[in-house]
């Protein structure tokens, strides 16, 4: 009964605002915001929350964070097809790329966004003979890779890494797309966006990526 006396009273009040005409509509408007005035400011202060995190999260996505969702298995079992990972894009305003980071970079032949391990370093010698790697002539453990032997690319390869650039690969050597095919063979340092941190999909696998 209190509703259906409150609307009652509600529709008479705007039946008379709209018969005086525009002050009457001022009146009308002036009456809902004393009467509603809490439930606006609240309102409002809720927009300036919402306006404010989107912003927030705009600035980290483009200056701070890059979210990957990785499409393909060349990283497996380190990264496996469907994770998402956060990757960090101040990391290396202050540090050179290091041998073992992964990385997401802008890929030489195509400049689309990929992501790989960094194997060889400026200046470097890097050669593949049955599916071992030597570095300047050492051998270099790799135990993140998927199969300890490969059968794709396998080699003898020789590469001679660049001043300013680096040599990336894939862990999943018999399935990855890397330097070994690229017509550009090396990627360049302003090329590398970011390094890889967190996975945070799929949640059972949830933690640091290395």
């Amino acid at each position: 009964i209190r509703d259906i006396k409150r609307e009652s009273n509600e529709f008479i009040f705007f039946s008379v605002a709209f018969l005086e005409g525009e002050k009457g509509f001022d009146t009308l408007i002036k009456a809902f915001a004393e009467k509603h005035s809490e439930f606006l400011k609240d309102i409002g202060q809720s927009l300036i929350v919402i306006v404010t995190a989107v912003i927030f999260a705009v600035i980290l996505g483009k200056h701070v964070f890059l979210n990957a969702n990785i499409p393909s298995a060349s990283m497996e079992n380190t990264i496996m097809t469907g994770d998402k990972l956060i990757a960090n894009r101040l990391y290396y305003n202050k540090h050179d790329p290091a041998r073992g980071d992964i990385v997401i970079f802008n890929a030489p032949d195509t400049g689309e966004e990929y992501i790989k391990r960094v194997i060889g370093l400026p200046g470097e010698k890097v050669e593949i003979k049955d599916c071992k790697l030597y570095v300047d002539g050492k051998c270099l453990k790799e135990p993140y890779l998927k199969d300890e032997k490969w059968t794709n690319d396998n080699g003898p390869y020789t590469f001679n890494v660049p001043k300013g650039s680096y040599l990336l690969l894939g862990d999943n050597r018999n399935n990855s797309f890397d330097a070994r095919e690229w017509k550009h063979t090396y990627v360049k340092r302003d090329a590398i966006k970011a390094k890889a941190g967190l996975r945070y999909y799929p949640f059972d696998r949830f933690g640091v990526v290395q």
